[in-house]
């Protein structure tokens, strides 16, 4: 955070004063054209709410102690996006309904209050989403934020892992309304290059996504789903994957099976965390800081 500050610091310097964040684009000064636009948000993602047992002992409560890393921030983030697996899978409607009402009562603790759902293939892949949207509204959507352009994708409502021509029309769509030197950033659960396609780390039709993206300049894609940091570029796009906050998984083919990897009671909480992603005006590329669930 500590850049962060150092705007904000430079502008009471200046005689400026006022939010760091603040949107401003059209000012007539211009350190405060420079300054104003930049922000940060939070990602948060695979929280796995109604998970019990081994390897997580303290699986009810990695999520509240989440809630409380963010609200202890510095500085809070203009908004927070969850991207997918919010609740564990079960095959009662009610149970998952139960668990999607739980998990919501938990993040309306935090104390930002523009909040982005996603699902994952736990939420919705056995409804087709239809109880996610009943607590948390569209599966894919896009919105603006300060002259950047983001987008959800939904590759997980079809069991089938794809995301499909309809969904693969209305993106294209709403990228028609965009100019190719826009900033987009794109949220989705799973991969949508073929990470490991022998766990499930892929997207059938995800190279129809990528392929839409691939005229625009600056595109950055942040997804879930693999319980662990892993970054990778298509072309010039680059995929940021999120840790999880119920468990970790093992690094991409790495063992004949995704096995979640063993607690560690000497160092609980391992490998579970969360990150912001900082959007300055001046700079084309977001920066990335990872950071735990509780600190060491």
């Amino acid at each position: 955070m500590q850049q962060k500050l150092a705007r904000r610091e430079f502008l009471k310097l200046a005689g400026i004063g006022g939010a760091v964040f603040a949107s401003g684009l059209g000012s007539a000064s211009s350190a405060l054209a420079a300054y104003q636009p930049d922000f940060y948000f939070v990602q948060l993602s695979d929280t796995h709410w109604g998970f019990e047992g081994a390897p997580n002992p303290d699986a009810r409560g990695t999520l509240p102690k989440a809630v409380a890393a963010v609200n202890s921030l510095a500085e809070q983030p203009d908004f927070i996006v969850f991207t997918g697996d919010l609740t564990h899978t079960t095959d009662d409607p009610a149970e998952r309904r139960k668990r999607m009402q739980e998990f919501r009562e938990q993040v309306s603790l935090l104390k930002v209050k523009q909040i982005y759902f996603m699902p994952g293939e736990h939420d919705a892949s056995l409804d087709n989403g239809a109880a996610f949207q009943e607590f948390f509204g569209k599966t894919h959507y896009r919105f603006a934020h300060k002259g950047v352009n983001f987008i959800v994708i939904d590759n997980v409502s079809d069991p089938t892992a794809s995301i499909g021509e309809a969904q693969l029309q209305w993106l294209k769509d709403e990228l028609a309304m965009l100019d190719k030197k826009d900033k987009l950033v794109v949220f989705t659960h799973r991969p949508l290059f073929d990470l490991a396609p022998q766990w499930d780390w892929a997207t059938r039709d995800g190279a129809k996504a990528v392929e839409l993206l691939m005229p625009f300049q600056n595109v950055t894609v942040f997804y879930g789903h693999i319980h662990q940091e892993h970054h990778h570029m298509t072309a010039h796009i680059p995929h940021h994957a999120a840790k999880s906050l119920i468990f970790p998984l093992p690094a991409p083919g790495s063992a004949p099976k995704r096995t979640p990897l063993a607690w560690d009671p000497g160092h609980p909480y391992q490998g579970l965390g969360f990150r912001d992603v900082e959007a300055e005006a001046s700079k084309p590329a977001l920066q990335i800081t990872e950071l735990p669930v509780l600190k060491a």
